[in-house]
């Protein structure tokens, strides 16, 4: 009995001596010691690079989720810039042209700072195009009666510096929380909430409220 104990545990041994020069795993590590496992390396891919990729096969489904996701995001830089009459034109210009050139766009994953940038290049492209139009525009406007309050707020949103008028008027106009701007335009969290707390103490200064009060 005691020889077979004897032959028993030496066998475990071995096993494990075996097992450890062959595998190079301690299995006779006590099991509270630390031991340090590389995992393996996982490639994750983000939901805008999967959609980007299924929508540069011809996948309209995929294009669709992307428009879904970002068209108030579109919508709100444009408005910050254009008057209000021609932003849904320029939306739908900015994602037909976003569409046709999604393969120029190396990283989908990029896909949202890339077309809030195509947004701005685009509304600086109305005004290169319209700038008489619009000087015209100005001066009939300009003897025009007093607005109503909500215009008034957006005349004095889109006079604001561009960063802190886009900011403003997706958060105030699009109803976008700060990390959703964030997420959809490529700015920093701490840019968004630089940006939103300048802009609206500018805009309560251009409107003539007390800090405090909502425009």
């Amino acid at each position: 009995m005691l020889f077979a104990r004897s032959f028993e545990s030496e066998w475990k041994a071995s096993r494990l001596t075996r097992l450890t020069e062959e595998g190079g795993v301690d299995f006779a590590a006590p099991i509270n010691e630390s031991r340090f496992v590389t995992a393996p390396h996982v490639i994750e891919i983000s939901e805008d690079a999967r959609l980007v990729n299924a929508a540069r096969e011809g996948n309209r489904s995929a294009f669709g989720e992307l428009y879904g996701k970002y068209a108030r995001v579109v919508h709100g830089i444009l408005l910050s810039r254009v008057p209000p009459e021609d932003v849904d034109d320029l939306v739908q210009d900015v994602f037909l042209h976003a569409m046709r050139n999604l393969r120029s766009l190396r990283d989908g994953a990029a896909f949202a700072g890339w077309l809030a940038a195509m947004a701005r290049n685009r509304a600086s492209d109305y005004h290169r195009r319209s700038r008489q139009h619009v000087e015209l525009q100005d001066e009939i406007e300009d003897e025009k009666p007093p607005q109503p309050e909500p215009h008034a707020i957006l005349a004095a949103i889109r006079s604001l510096p561009g960063a802190y008028s886009e900011t403003l008027t997706l958060r105030l106009v699009e109803g976008l929380t700060g990390p959703e701007i964030a997420e959809r335009t490529g700015l920093t969290p701490g840019s968004v909430r630089v940006n939103l707390h300048r802009g609206m103490a500018q805009l309560r200064e251009k409107l003539g409220l007390k800090t405090g009060e909502k425009p």
